[in-house]
């Protein structure tokens, strides 16, 4: 049983606020790029395996089904998929990859609006917590090999 979901890390990681004395204006060197990485996810609830992989592009059905396939040549066990409502989760082209490995793949939908029930959330929580809050990234680079 595996849970999945999807994260997006920030170049300018979660820092949303800045903090100065009274008065006084702060200033910070900015680029005027809004970049993220982005991370599909599947994380196994009883043994903590994880698989994932990155990408710099959108999230998509074509990027979702590529990792799905990565992931069922890693693993010859069934896989029972719990993911929530993302729309390339519910795509007519993510359908028909289900529908083409159902004998090794059955997907389940949370409901919606559901977080707290899919595991994988915490450990995005943790995982941006520990490498991303309150950082900036002066190089899209310096942010993908955290």
């Amino acid at each position: 049983m595996l849970f999945g979901d999807e994260a997006s890390f920030a170049q300018w990681g979660s820092l949303s606020y800045t903090w100065s004395l009274r008065g006084e204006q702060p200033t910070l060197p900015t680029s005027g790029k809004r970049k993220a990485y982005k991370v599909f996810g599947l994380i196994d609830y009883r043994s903590g395996q994880f698989f994932y992989q990155g990408q710099t592009g959108r999230f998509n059905s074509e990027g979702y089904t590529a990792f799905l396939t990565q992931v069922l040549q890693q693993t010859h066990k069934h896989i029972i998929l719990i993911q929530d409502g993302a729309r390339y989760h519910t795509s007519k082209a993510t359908k028909q990859f289900f529908d083409k490995h159902a004998a090794r793949l059955t997907p389940c939908q949370l409901p919606t609006y559901s977080p707290d029930f899919n595991p994988i959330e915490f450990l995005w929580k943790k995982l941006k917590k520990r490498s991303t809050h309150l950082r900036f990234f002066k190089q899209f680079d310096d942010l993908v090999g955290v």
